[in-house]
């Protein structure tokens, strides 16, 4: 994968590359003021490196993007969804490991 291996998504981007993406999409709901959110990001950037190509990584600050939260009933973060063929399949909440973070998405993510 070129560049960066988690994108940011808004309101406006967020159904485009959902929708459109032929791979699994991680997204990481967040907001700057969470602190297990700011433990989780270099665990979520690490696992998004490794599983670079099988999915697409990416992730939504909720303050930026409320409506998003809204949407998808995000009641605490962080909150990690997986998106198949553009509709939620599942999500963790709460931060975790490496190692749970990979458990969880083995179940959607071809190693």
């Amino acid at each position: 994968m070129e560049g960066k291996a988690v994108i940011h998504l808004d309101s406006r981007s967020f159904d485009e590359v959902v929708g459109s993406s032929d791979k699994p999409v991680v997204v990481d709901f967040w907001a700057e003021w969470c602190r297990p959110c700011l433990v989780m990001a270099p665990i979520y950037e690490e696992v998004a490196r490794e599983l670079a190509g099988r999915a697409v990584f990416a992730k939504v600050n909720v303050d930026e993007a409320p409506e998003l939260a809204e949407r998808f009933n995000i009641m605490a973060i962080p909150t990690i969804m997986v998106f198949v063929d553009g509709r939620p399949v599942d999500r963790l909440v709460g931060a975790v490991g490496k190692e749970g973070l990979l458990a969880f998405l083995s179940k959607h993510i071809r190693p």
